[in-house]
């Protein structure tokens, strides 16, 4: 794989908050850039559809004014399985019909994690109801054409366990879930975190769910910081730092050849304090994915082609 097919993959996150203008879209795409990752408004404005289509139309376009795909961010505190949850739920696939996007990224089994009794009860009893709500909206993911892609997690300061922390328990209400249309986010960020949480290796993780991932997030981090190391300019608490690829501790040279061969978009998540310029961001990547790998041969899995990419 060279530079090029590396770029027809490459997106980059505009931060939430922020909505996109066409200079920026511009230089991203001048920077090699072929994907877009914007955050959706928040859930009551979901709930809004007079509102909803008005923002959606004019995130629309302005993405006319370049050639790059969208990938939307759900909200992050949206939840399917309450009633409110699941009416920003819907907003939210109104939203991506009317925007023209092809993934949408969803923070799914966002639970905290319960060993027994009442607590155990109470979040499988919220893990079902999320699954049901997800499972009733298949068909019209399908019609619309639309992936939802849900994202694997990690605290973002040192905290208790949740669902999503895990991508295997990620990967298994996917396999519930089954559809074409539903499929997962791989953070690589949040898997280093994860493993290194837990004494464990993101190449192992990465590889146990390969086959259901259609989309990428791309950040480093330092992993689970035991050792009270904190660079200058560095939140000394926090795990998630999104810093760009090859500034932490994410160990590129063994996940390198799975990101490499699935084919799948990469959308770098990189915090505006530590972000270079487009083009910087976007070359530093290549160099780190790239480097002793001239190309990725061999025949694709079979299972790979299984979930929509694009």
């Amino acid at each position: 794989m060279g530079r090029q097919e590396l770029y027809r993959r490459l997106g980059l996150n505009v931060p939430k908050g922020w909505f996109p203008t066409a200079p920026m879209l511009k230089g991203l795409e001048a920077a090699g850039f072929t994907w877009v990752q914007v955050h959706a408004p928040p859930r009551a404005m979901l709930c809004d559809r007079e509102r909803l289509l008005r923002h959606a139309g004019a995130l629309r376009a302005t993405l006319e004014t370049s050639g790059l795909h969208l990938v939307l961010h759900s909200p992050d505190d949206l939840s399917a399985g309450e009633p409110a949850h699941d009416r920003a739920l819907d907003g939210l696939l109104d939203y991506a019909a009317a925007t023209g996007a092809r993934q949408v990224v969803y923070h799914g089994a966002n639970l905290p994690v319960a060993d027994g009794g009442e607590a155990a009860a109470r979040v499988h009893t919220r893990a079902a109801a999320e699954e049901a709500s997800l499972s009733s909206r298949v068909r019209r993911l399908e019609r619309l054409g639309v992936t939802l892609a849900i994202e694997n997690l990690a605290p973002v300061y040192p905290g208790p366990p949740r669902l999503c922390h895990d991508p295997g328990y990620v990967r298994g209400l996917v396999e519930r879930l089954d559809s074409a249309r539903i499929a997962m986010t791989f953070d690589v960020g949040h898997a280093h975190i994860a493993a290194s949480l837990v004494g464990g290796r993101v190449r192992d993780m990465l590889d146990s769910v390969l086959d259901s991932v259609s989309l990428f997030h791309v950040h480093d981090n330092l992993g689970a910081r035991r050792d009270h190391g904190s660079p200058p300019g560095l939140d000394p608490l926090r795990l998630d730092l999104h810093l760009p690829p090859g500034s932490g501790r994410v160990p590129w040279e063994s996940i390198a050849e799975p990101l490499l061969e699935r084919k799948a978009p990469l959308i770098l998540e990189v915090h505006p304090p530590h972000r270079p310029e487009p083009l910087t961001l976007s070359s530093i990547t290549a160099e780190v994915l790239l480097r002793d790998r001239p190309s990725v041969g061999g025949a694709p899995r079979s299972a790979l082609a299984s979930v929509p990419l694009g």
